[in-house]
């Protein structure tokens, strides 16, 4: 059992776990190695760098220093997080760890579906949420498009409730996934199709299924798909709504740096990160 699990290990998340684990707060960062400093060729705009870093050093930087003072660092795909009497449960690909409170900190998601006919169906049968929306889709055929571990997460969700899941890869390698409601199609999607609802996919080859909704998984869950699975508010942005604490309608759970809106730099994350880690030892003492 952690104290926190902060789920990002940029700047944000990073800058939190330096205050948790000086205030002797069991601190974990689960990360995929893959957020968006990583992807920065140079950063010329932050304090202290007189000619300026590369995004993948400063991101190298700061992950050492939070193992200097003992933070663990993992890093592993998030899959979602659960919620139970004030404990929380972060499930990965490898692992479920459990803490008293949690911080999201992983960016904003950058990795969309290029779809033709998604935007325009979204809230007509599209979702991003098994959770979330499967309740809507009791009995009913419906189509899951991704192949990773996120989708068959969402696919697992589904299971119970559906009539019917057909995991769309969209041209990726079909996972490995056995069930006796469940077919993998691995063929590339041309167009999702509807006039007021999904009721058709069509693929490049001119073949075509009926489906009554489609819940986007493609690639790994952002923080946006974190939060709607758990029930945190968001914004219309597609952001975490927060208040000046980072506290988010979910006692013991925080949100800081990109993930939470406005601009989008290193230094408004690292001091959101100081916030919601001296917010969660507050939060952690009264406990």
């Amino acid at each position: 059992m952690y104290d926190v699990i902060i789920i990002g290990a940029g700047p944000a998340g990073v800058s939190a776990s330096l205050y948790t684990k000086r205030a002797n707060k069991k601190t974990l960062i689960i990360h995929n190695d893959n957020g968006g400093l990583k992807k920065a060729q140079k950063i010329e705009n932050y304090y202290g760098f007189e000619n300026g870093i590369e995004g993948e050093e400063l991101y190298q930087i700061g992950i050492k220093q939070a193992e200097n003072i003992g933070v663990e660092v993992k890093k592993e795909e998030i899959i979602k997080i659960e919620s139970a009497n004030e404990k929380f449960k972060v499930v990965t690909d490898l692992n479920i760890y459990e803490a008293n409170s949690i911080i999201i900190a992983i960016g904003t998601k950058r990795n969309k579906a290029n779809i033709k006919g998604i935007k325009e169906l979204e809230g007509k049968g599209i979702s991003y949420c098994a959770i979330c929306d499967g309740f809507f889709y009791r009995n009913k055929n419906v189509s899951v498009i991704g192949s990773g571990n996120y989708a068959l997460s969402e696919t697992n969700d589904l299971l119970p409730i559906a009539n019917k899941i057909t995991i769309l890869t969209n041209g990726e390698k079909a996972p490995e996934f056995r069930a006796d409601n469940v077919e993998v199609i691995t063929k590339p999607i041309e167009k999702i199709e509807g006039k007021n609802k999904v009721e058709e996919v069509l693929f490049k080859d001119n073949t075509k299924i009926k489906t009554e909704g489609i819940f986007i998984a493609q690639g790994t869950a952002g923080s946006i798909e974190l939060a709607k699975k758990i029930g945190l508010v968001t914004t219309d942005n597609g952001n975490i709504k927060v208040n000046e604490k980072m506290e988010t309608n979910i006692k013991g759970i925080y949100a800081c740096g990109d993930c939470t809106g406005d601009i989008l730099q290193v230094s408004k994350a690292v001091y959101e990160g100081a916030v919601a880690g001296l917010e969660v030892i507050k939060y952690l003492k009264n406990k």
